[in-house]
């Protein structure tokens, strides 16, 4: 059997360009959300924000539009996960023929179809896009999915141009906040 030797630095280009196809994966090559850390911090905050719809920082009903729903509702708070403190917003995303502001008012159980966040992370996370955390969960809590049976938690669609991130980044004082602008 004859063996077949690389000197060190062509093997080392070699891998460099195998990783760069997408052949193999390793840490320089993180998927931007769906990965296992961001689906497990995505479940830590679902089960930190249990009873949000009590929070006192609230806002009413009101008009919404695509992607989130017809109607939505805001709410901001502070949640603990393991021993650290994050900034939440959470957003009710209704839908449904029949979801109207009015119908929602009445019963909001029967038009939840979502619930969309983003978590401001410690410094260091995504400084690109403010160290924004996003996750889409099912009205049941379930982590929602993607096209490409991706579950949405992390920096969802990070280098995209539509999705989470870009839509954000269009907000203004960049703070990726609308409901300050």
């Amino acid at each position: 059997m004859k063996h077949f030797y690389l000197p060190l630095s062509l093997l080392a280009l070699l891998i460099v360009f195998i990783m760069g196809t997408g052949l193999i994966s390793g840490e320089e090559k993180k998927m931007p959300f769906g990965g296992e850390k961001d689906v497990a911090f995505a479940e830590n905050i679902w089960m930190a924000m249990k009873g949000y719809e009590q929070w006192p920082m609230r806002s009413g009903f009101y008009q919404g539009s695509s992607p989130h729903g017809k109607v939505l509702r805001l709410y901001y708070n502070m949640v603990n996960v393991d021993d650290q403190h994050y900034h939440v917003i959470v957003k009710d995303n209704f839908g449904g023929e029949e979801a109207t502001v009015n119908n929602v008012a009445k019963t909001p159980n029967e038009y939840l179809a979502a619930v969309t966040i983003m978590v401001q992370r410690r410094p260091g996370y995504d400084p690109d896009n403010n160290n924004w955390f996003w996750a889409k969960y099912l009205a049941d809590g379930s982590l929602d999915k993607n096209a490409k049976d991706m579950k949405l938690a992390g920096r969802v669609a990070k280098g995209m141009n539509a999705g989470c991130i870009a839509c954000h980044a269009k907000a203004g004082d960049n703070d990726y906040i609308f409901t300050n602008d």
